[in-house]
């Protein structure tokens, strides 16, 4: 009563639509994979690229500042001065990582991941 051609028709139609959406989200998903890896990979290479520059930057300000002490105290003790400074901002990252880089890298990696 209810299976006539028609029927059988609509629901041969229904099963390909069906078949060609669950490719389609297949697709979608592999891009927004890609999309998300590619975004994560270029912000990765920014922060070592911006690493590297401020490593220079972070060399050559200390000889300068150690050359500008030595003027005053001695070679000796301007290098043991940025020592102590870059120790102590050692101690104060160390202390603080939880909020200057874990937290925030949670942040952006669960935007990066979660968002549509």
């Amino acid at each position: 009563m209810f299976s006539n051609d028609k029927n059988i028709e609509s629901i041969g139609q229904l099963i390909e639509l069906l078949k060609d959406y669950v490719g389609l989200q297949k697709e979608y998903m592999k891009l927004d994979v890609i999309e998300k890896i590619v975004t994560l990979i270029k912000a990765l290479a920014i922060l070592v690229a911006g690493l590297v520059i401020a490593t220079f930057i972070i060399i050559f300000l200390s000889f300068a500042i150690v050359y500008s002490l030595n003027n005053f105290i001695g070679i000796v003790a301007s290098y043991c001065i940025v020592a102590a400074f870059y120790m102590l901002l050692f101690i104060i990252f160390v202390t603080f990582r939880k909020s200057l880089i874990e937290r925030p890298l949670v942040r952006f990696l669960t935007k990066l991941l979660l968002d549509k």
